[in-house]
């Protein structure tokens, strides 16, 4: 069962006041235990309504009003969405959380509608099934899409290097050695046991994934990695950083789509696109 948990505004939250350290605090320990129990799925809380637009429909008249508006007690401040057994635990809940302003305040639970409550209604199943069809296009929308790369057991000389010359910063590692289940006999090339089964690491915003493999021997084909940066001296660092013991592929030099950009094959096999963004004139 999904609901809203509507944090009721008031003149305080209005007038822009800010929490207290403290009541931020306990604030942050109460989502921990939401999101600890499984029950939250999201929660935001919302700027004054000065700073907010309404839309008025009359007909096919649109009226744009802003803010702030009056009747501060039905505004809303800030709000989750629980995902609960029963609204009975969300009342539970509720009872539980400290009280989200500093004088007296009111929080509101509605249940979503959900398919079944349509089902009466006439062309509800076509609708449905476009509900099911956007629902999916938004968690495709929302996925991630990460590169995952195969080191032939150099996957720790590869993780030093980018740490050094990219900025790279290492996330999570496990060895093959460290499997919490045995490993089929044979897997592994001799010598492999220690190597890498698993790695995290980013470089810049973007997450890649990695791993020795099982043995030697693999190649990288059909594909680059990309790497905007903002300075054309930085550029140039890190070209020549991957260029070393690698190859140039194509010079940095100026495109009609980059002020500079290269292509270049690091030592390991990997093939890097090193840019900087593009400006009005490109």
């Amino acid at each position: 069962m999904k609901v809203m948990v509507i944090v009721k505004a008031s003149t305080d939250s209005e007038a822009g006041k800010m929490p207290s350290s403290e009541l931020l605090e306990a604030m942050g320990n109460f989502n921990q235990e939401l999101v600890n129990a499984g029950i939250m799925e999201s929660g935001d809380g919302l700027k004054p309504s000065s700073q907010g637009y309404r839309v008025r429909f009359s007909g096919k008249e649109r009226a744009v009003t802003q803010g702030p508006f009056a009747e501060t007690n039905e505004l809303i401040a800030g709000y989750w969405i629980w995902n609960v057994s029963s609204m009975e635990e969300a009342l539970e809940w509720a009872k539980k959380c400290p009280n989200p302003m500093e004088v007296d305040s009111d929080l509101e639970i509605r249940p979503f509608y959900s398919m079944e409550d349509f089902a009466d209604i006439e062309g509800s199943a076509d609708v449905e099934a476009q509900e099911k069809e956007m629902q999916q296009t938004i968690s495709l929308q929302q996925a991630n899409l990460n590169n995952y790369l195969f080191f032939s057991g150099r996957c720790e000389e590869a993780l030093d290097y980018y740490q050094t010359h990219l900025g790279a910063r290492l996330g999570m590692l496990m060895r093959f050695s460290d499997s919490p289940e045995p490993l089929p006999e044979g897997m592994l090339s001799p010598g492999f046991e220690n190597k890498v089964m698993h790695c995290e690491f980013c470089v810049g915003d973007s997450k890649v994934l990695a791993s020795d493999g099982c043995g030697e021997g693999n190649t990288f084909s059909g594909f680059s990695l990309a790497l905007t940066v903002n300075t054309s001296d930085l550029a140039h660092r890190i070209f020549a950083a991957l260029a070393d013991d690698g190859e140039v592929n194509m010079p940095l030099a100026e495109t009609f789509w980059s002020p500079l950009y290269g292509q270049v094959t690091d030592k390991f096999g990997i093939a890097w696109m090193i840019m900087l963004p593009a400006t009005e004139s490109h």
